[in-house]
């Protein structure tokens, strides 16, 4: 038998459209598994990285100005590389290094918006001093609702591409308007956000249920990794900016 012949009941590289449904299962576990893992391991960073004052105090100097469009820039450049090797290659190894600097990335760059939540979540008094907790929360709850609504209904969402590749260009465009011109946002804009982000976790739960090979849950769990740190991000920004 060639190798050709017993490479077709590899179902490692099966698309899972035509697997069965405990197969399906596995992948789906392994995916959100993965979820969690790099979940975890973000904030395990983070943690460390909050540790390094010198860090903590260069990232801030960043923030100001058109330095921030670098930083932005470099991050932007870094998740396209580790996304490429995560999604492109069969290599386990590429994969999870693919993850890893996906996340890397993502502590890096979420680090000043931590820092000052942190600040302000000091300040606050009473109940509103678990800022980063209730804004992890209501999350994780929105990413689990959403991620339910298609694997339940197996509804395929891939029409939102299109909407969501024009969606990022303007809110990137807005972004550098803002830092180049000095002008904030503000709370609709993060509100915009967050629906963008909620169509992203559609989008990557849509592919993750139509769209990805048996043996491509590494790269199924960066892109909804992705999509919920995207929606962290503006939930974050909306409970800071309450008065």
């Amino acid at each position: 038998m060639n190798q050709d012949h017993t490479s077709h009941y590899d179902t490692s590289f099966q698309p899972l459209s035509i697997v069965n449904d405990e197969a399906r299962a596995i992948f789906y576990k392994k995916t959100y598994g993965h979820v969690a893992i790099a979940t975890l391991l973000f904030v395990i960073i983070e943690a460390i990285l909050l540790r390094i004052e010198p860090l903590v105090n260069f990232m801030f100097s960043l923030t100001q100005g058109w330095t921030w469009l670098l930083v932005l820039g470099a991050f932007m450049m870094a998740t396209s590389y580790a996304e490429k090797m995560a999604h492109k290659s069969h290599d386990r190894t590429q994969q999870y290094l693919g993850l890893l600097l996906f996340v890397v990335a993502e502590a890096v760059i979420f680090l000043p918006l931590i820092a000052i939540a942190l600040q302000y979540q000091a300040a606050l008094q009473g109940g509103e001093s678990n800022l980063l907790s209730q804004a992890a929360i209501l999350t994780l709850a929105l990413f689990a609702a959403l991620s339910a609504v298609v694997l339940i209904t197996k509804k395929d969402f891939s029409f939102l591409k299109s909407i969501l590749s024009v969606g990022f260009i303007i809110a990137i465009g807005l972004i550098i308007a803002g830092m180049i011109f000095g002008f904030d946002l503000g709370l609709f804009f993060s509100g915009a956000m967050v629906l963008l982000a909620a169509g992203s976790i559609l989008y990557q739960t849509s592919n993750l249920v139509h769209k990805y090979h048996t043996d491509q849950y590494v790269g199924a769990a960066l892109g909804l990794f992705s999509s919920l740190m995207l929606l962290f991000w503006y939930i974050l920004r909306i409970f800071m900016s309450r008065d």
